[in-house]
């Protein structure tokens, strides 16, 4: 089940020529973010950019939004999300911009248009912490990393 949210975006002037962010099949979760750059830009591999989408949103109090890499940027040419999940907050109105980094071996070239991330929205929960002298036990335990098996 889907929970519909409205969610305000703006146009920056220097995405006048670009679509609006969509959804790119009826089932998918993130909407595709696109590269708002004026010229091609070259990520070499073991480098980052920050590059700009064009457009501010306005989340409703309650939710979130998730920038995450695109899968085929990924398995393709390496090229992923830096901080992913990016976090944008409900109360952030500047624009919105992907952390990128190449971590593939050849270097890989953004066109202005370009699909470069998704944006998922989601409700999230607040936690009311309660300091504890002790935590229930479970089975797993203090176990961290690696701890329950790779199968």
């Amino acid at each position: 089940m889907t929970i519909p949210v409205t969610v305000a975006i703006e146009r920056l002037a220097h995405a006048a020529d670009l679509p609006l962010p969509r959804y790119e099949s009826a089932h998918a979760a993130g909407l595709d973010l696109m590269a708002c750059i004026p010229a091609d830009m070259v990520l070499a591999p073991g480098k980052r950019l920050r590059v700009p989408t064009g457009f501010a949103i306005a989340l409703p109090e309650g939710f979130e939004a998730q920038v995450r890499p695109r899968s085929g940027l990924a398995a393709t040419h390496g090229i992923t999300v830096l901080n992913a999940p990016g976090t944008i907050d409900a109360d952030y109105r500047g624009e919105l911009a992907v952390l990128l980094i190449n971590l593939g071996e050849a270097p890989h070239t953004l066109t202005r248009g370009m699909r470069i991330a998704q944006l998922v929205v989601a409700p999230i929960a607040r936690a009311a912490l309660v300091e504890s002298v002790e935590l229930p036990p479970t089975a797993r335990g203090s176990g961290g990393f690696g701890s329950t098996g790779l199968s």
